[in-house]
């Protein structure tokens, strides 16, 4: 999707300006530090020592200063810098805390029990730990044995088990399935199919084997993606590319504060929601100030519903963002791979299971973009004798994050344009989860097999990525309404004109939050966030306008239960008042969650009125 300016296009070109890797001062939406994780830690032991308590972190993450405070600073950063707090969710002997530190004065100022439906993020060490036990259990190498595999070729994996209509879980549990490797690495295109290992993960044991078929696994030749292991015939070799910039990139980084061309922004880390851009404005030339944007956006979920009916395969509903953390699951960035030559690098941390500090570096990358492309253009030939040419590059600023969310790799992007434009985009690459299958021709085929038959043995099971987004766009100030604008045909009266009909544009502003839920491409509507306090000179609204790229709408009933969960992707927009605590579309708590705390539910408590 990109975000118009419905105002005066203006351009200013990139200027000479130098990286600045440190600052003098924090600010109040940095990333919390290592310093201050391991504060964290420490603030937290203490109210439950070790080892009279067990404590596992799920999330740390900064608590959300209050935007009013933010804006204030922002205004005159001479005034006392907003707490400094951070929010934990922490299992703690087995129960679901949600702490709030305040680093400021080092104590914890809230702590509550969390005793509804769903948990918290996975952590890395307990997945490491389930994905590990199968190898050493007697019933699961007699599968792999009478299986003619070697056990030392065998690599498992844990997935997420959803809800399904049961009363409640009282257990956080994860379904362990494996795959072979044998000669490829490509392990998610050789599964062991039919073989199911339900653990417990806090206590790390296993509570449950099934062995229900036993189907061949698919061949491996061919399946090695590396390069140096393709065999002939290759692609056409092309000759190499590059972007030079001889005098130095035009942006400035100084902390997390990015400033380039006409735009300053603010980029921060999140372990579940990977890159966070707060406080975009844009300098507006004739007034000769910067105005409001977006106070912050990031992934608020990443819906992924298998549609495989199968004993292993119905429960595949994943939340990648509040189930594994859409940033925790953030890969080294490669120079001259994943970025170009002219990227500047950033890292990044979160906080491990035992609550310090772990590096993830060069987790985003920074570049401006040249490909040739053009932001305005126009060849005027209507003076006599003379043709005049104007031609204006299209050079853009990136942020960009990987997420390897198991098998799929996500490119997500953040391009800011000269034009005034935000384009918001994620690529998808990687791997396919495949299903193992006794057939090897689709002539054999006469049963409902869930997905497309892509080689012998392989079947790629039907799925959706539904991503959503939270934009709290402040156009000009935080008072902004959605304005929705449709193309009427109207028919010609009194024989005014030859014509029989034209259109107009009809706008209607959003009074409630049912008004603010749009199925894009089922309506044909034109969407504006505008402040109805501003105007042009000329008496226009002041707004950004939305464009959506590609539309996708879930086919599931309303009452499956997968769809109860994923409630929030019956809509592509959502419009609803500014709360901080409604960050994620999902829930807080996404992991065997019921669906009564995502953005549909939240949607039905309010009316919708003037607000970020």
């Amino acid at each position: 999707m990109a975000l118009i300016p419905n105002s005066l296009i203006f351009l200013l070109l990139s200027t000479l300006l130098i990286i600045i890797p440190t600052h003098q001062r924090q600010h109040p939406l940095d990333s919390l530090t290592p310093a201050e994780f391991s504060k964290i830690r420490a603030i937290v032991h203490s109210s439950y020592p070790i080892p009279s308590h067990t404590t596992a972190f799920h999330y740390v993450g900064l608590e959300d200063p209050n935007k009013l405070t933010v804006l204030s600073w922002l205004k005159d950063p001479t005034t006392k810098t907003p707490p400094r707090q951070a929010f934990v969710i922490a299992r703690i002997n087995q129960t679901t805390h949600e702490i709030t530190v305040d680093l400021t004065i080092n104590k914890i100022v809230s702590d509550k029990l969390y005793d509804g439906y769903g948990y918290p993020l996975l952590t890395f060490e307990e997945q490491i730990a389930a994905n590990a036990l199968p190898l050493k259990y007697a019933p699961f190498l007699e599968s792999i044995r009478k299986r003619g595999l070697k056990i030392e070729e065998v690599v498992c994996g844990g997935f997420t088990v959803g809800w399904y209509g049961e009363e409640r879980r009282k257990k956080r549990i994860v379904r362990v399935m494996c795959y072979y490797l044998d000669g490829t690495v490509n392990a998610y295109m050789r599964p062991v199919e039919g073989v199911t290992v339900t653990v417990d993960l806090e206590e790390t044991k296993i509570i449950g084997f099934k062995d229900r078929l036993t189907v061949p696994i698919p061949k491996g030749d061919g399946t090695d993606y590396r390069g140096s292991k393709q065999n002939p015939p290759f692609l056409a070799q092309l000759k190499g590319i590059t972007m030079v910039q001889p005098d130095g990139p035009s942006f400035t980084i100084d902390g997390h504060r990015i400033r380039w061309a006409n735009w300053d922004f603010h980029l921060s880390f999140d372990s579940r929601a990977g890159p966070i851009i707060s406080l975009a404005s844009i300098f507006d030339l004739q007034k000769q100030k910067f105005r409001q944007v977006l106070y912050k956006g990031f992934v608020s979920e990443l819906f992924v519903p298998y549609m495989d009916l199968t004993e292993e395969w119905y429960y595949r509903t994943f939340f990648d963002a509040g189930e594994y953390g859409y940033g925790l699951c953030a890969v080294p960035l490669e120079p001259f791979r994943d970025c170009p030559e002219n990227a500047v690098f950033m890292d990044a941390y979160f906080a491990g299971q035992n609550g310090m500090p772990v590096n993830m570096p060069d987790v985003f990358c920074i570049f401006e973009k040249y490909a040739g492309d053009i932001t305005w253009r126009h060849t005027e030939t209507l003076k006599p004798g003379e043709e005049i040419r104007e031609v204006r590059p299209e050079v853009t600023l990136v942020v960009r994050m990987v997420s390897t969310v198991g098998n799929y790799d996500y490119i997500n992007d953040w391009e800011f344009k000269q034009s005034g434009s935000i384009k918001v985009t994620v690529g998808l690459t990687g791997l396919l989860e495949v299903r193992g299958s006794v057939y090897t021709h689709n002539d054999q085929i006469k049963e409902e097999v869930y997905g497309t038959l892509l080689a012998e043995n392989t079947v790629g099971a039907h799925h959706d990525h539904f991503l959503t987004y939270h934009l709290d766009l402040d156009v000009d100030g935080d008072a902004n309404s959605l304005v929705k604008s449709n193309l009427q045909m109207t028919r010609v009266a009194d024989q005014m004109s030859p014509r029989k009909s034209y259109w107009r544009v009809v706008s209607e502003t959003a009074k409630t939050e049912s008004d603010a839920r749009i199925r894009l491409g089922v309506e044909q509507a034109d969407l504006l966030v505008v402040n109805p306090n501003k105007r042009t000179d000329l008496g226009n609204s002041i707004g950004y306008r939305l464009i959506p790229g590609s539309l996708t709408h879930p086919v599931l009933s309303d009452d499956d239960y997968s769809q109860i969960r994923g409630a929030f992707t019956k809509y592509n927009v959502w419009v609803t008042p500014y709360n901080k605590s409604e960050k994620w579309a999902g829930g807080l708590y996404a992991d065997q969650s019921r669906g009564d705390d995502t953005l549909a539910r939240w949607s039905l408590r309010y009316s919708y009125g003037t607000g970020g």
